[in-house]
């Protein structure tokens, strides 16, 4: 098939955008790549993304095209884009295309190569997700617990510790979860890339990772395309190895926002504030691929970056309704201090459920909602009267809701070197009795800066009688 229709010719170049003519020979079919024969040590690869006539296609460019002229030759593969997939890719850091960046050695010739574009298993193969997915993260594990083969998405504006999320995230399932983990790195800037390869390398975690990259400075069409080349990846492990996987994304606003830029310079009349018209179909093409299959189960983390704080924005709606799990991320929690700044009343979960996560857990985390929306709802008569206007009733749950907003703060391991203090793991067992012991008043007597950024209520114990032994020393 490929002598059939071997070579075109470049005829213009919009940015990404490449549009090259096939003359007297059939035109190479859509999702199909190309590589420009330019005689440059790297190679260009396009995407043909749709057909303009009978001899010319219209493709995406994955890398930068500067110095691409017209009349460059082209040749059709008639393939989709391939990329490796397998254990000899775990440990590597790969770019969009396939290619290794890490400065390691290549990887070995016979490593298997998969399409990046493959259908979602139907839904006789799916399988539905039951089993909690601890964390170690206090205010998640009780209130938007996470589902071993569900998906979970964090959301915030710029600056409210979605990245230190997911990276403590990547830190506190090393211990509990030994299966394969995909990172992928959607328009990502190059010093968080860096910086996560070398605390992976650190930490021992990297032999059983991949990381896959379409960083910021790069084409709209690699940011656009680099999340399915690490679902490639999740998928083979699934599939062919049955093994589980967790797939981390870090920024899945980024796919949409490159998914606009290619829109724009395809000629497409924008949307909704701007956005493509294929929108949701992109979404959901990406997200309906995440799922599990009997034997395996692929667990998706994603960070999506929330534009202006609006949560309105039609790329989180659109993004969120594929979600299990729901961690809205506080600008107003981050400002007063308060991480992981979680919404605790905003944050929800489809396992948050006394059939799933049993009678006791359900009970404590409506009992906490209760209480933190009735602080909530007092805030504005406190800042105005005062907590001593507020009936008895009312100051006793102030006085809880403070105290279990401050347990529901935690140190993170890898914020320990900016903060001094050590990072700390919580079991669901350990939350839910520091939860139920705040709630039942046995802590109205403590201090509250007691329960600030520590572990289990043991250490808010511990805390608390070093401060009393230092009084009363005085």
């Amino acid at each position: 098939m490929e002598s059939t229709m071997s070579t075109g010719r470049v005829i213009s170049v919009r940015g990404a955008v490449v549009d090259v003519r096939f003359e007297n020979q059939a035109v190479p079919p859509i999702n199909t790549a190309l590589i420009v024969q330019w005689g440059r040590p790297e190679p260009l690869v396009l995407e043909v993304h749709s057909h303009i006539d009978t001899v010319t296609v219209r493709a995406i460019a994955l890398q930068a095209t500067a110095g691409l002229a017209r009349n460059t030759k082209v040749r059709a593969t008639s393939a989709q884009i391939s990329v490796p997939v397998g254990s000899a890719v775990l440990g590597r850091l790969l770019d969009v295309v396939g290619k290794v960046r890490d400065r390691g050695p290549p990887l070995p010739a016979n490593t298997p190569q998969r399409g990046i574009h493959n259908p979602p298993p139907t839904l006789e193969e799916e399988t539905s997700a039951t089993t909690i997915f601890e964390t170690g993260i206090k205010v998640i594990d009780l209130l938007a617990p996470l589902a071993q083969g569900g998906k979970a998405a964090m959301f915030g504006g710029a600056g409210v510790g979605k990245t230190v999320l997911i990276m403590e995230l990547i830190h506190a399932m090393v211990e509990k979860y030994r299966g394969i983990s995909v990172f992928a790195g959607v328009g990502e800037r190059s010093r968080e890339g860096h910086e996560l390869l070398t605390d992976m390398q650190g930490s021992g975690v990297l032999a059983r990772t991949v990381l896959v990259y379409g960083q910021m400075n790069e084409p709209p069409g690699a940011r656009w395309r680099v999340p399915l080349t690490a679902l490639t990846i999740a998928e083979y492990f699934r599939d062919q190895k049955h093994q589980n996987v967790l797939l981390l994304m870090d920024n899945v606003f980024r796919f949409v926002q490159a998914g606009s830029e290619v829109s724009s310079l395809l000629g497409r009349l924008p949307s909704r504030v701007g956005y493509q018209p294929t929108l949701a179909t992109e979404v959901a093409s990406l997200e309906e691929r995440i799922a599990s299959v009997a034997g395996a189960a692929v667990t998706a983390i994603q960070a999506v970056y929330v534009p202006a704080d609006d949560f309105t924005d039609p790329a989180v709606t659109a993004i969120s309704s594929h979600m299990d799990s729901l961690i809205m991320l506080s600008r107003s929690l981050a400002a007063e201090g308060f991480y992981p700044a979680v919404d605790p009343l905003a944050s929800s979960s489809v396992l948050l459920d006394p059939l799933v996560v049993g009678e006791e857990h359900y009970r404590i985390a409506e009992r906490a909602r209760e209480a933190l929306a009735r602080f909530k709802d007092l805030q504005d008569i406190i800042a105005l009267l005062g907590v001593e206007e507020l009936g008895a009733a009312d100051r006793l749950i102030v006085k809880r809701a403070r105290r279990l907003q401050r347990f529901l703060s935690q140190p993170f391991v890898v914020t320990e070197a900016f903060t001094g203090m050590s990072g700390r793991s919580v079991s669901r067992a350990e939350t839910l009795a520091g939860c139920r012991a705040i709630l039942d008043g046995k802590t109205d007597d403590w201090a509250e800066s007691s329960l600030y950024m520590i572990g289990s209520i043991d250490d808010a114990r511990a805390k608390e009688a070093a401060a009393a032994k230092a009084s009363s020393t005085a």
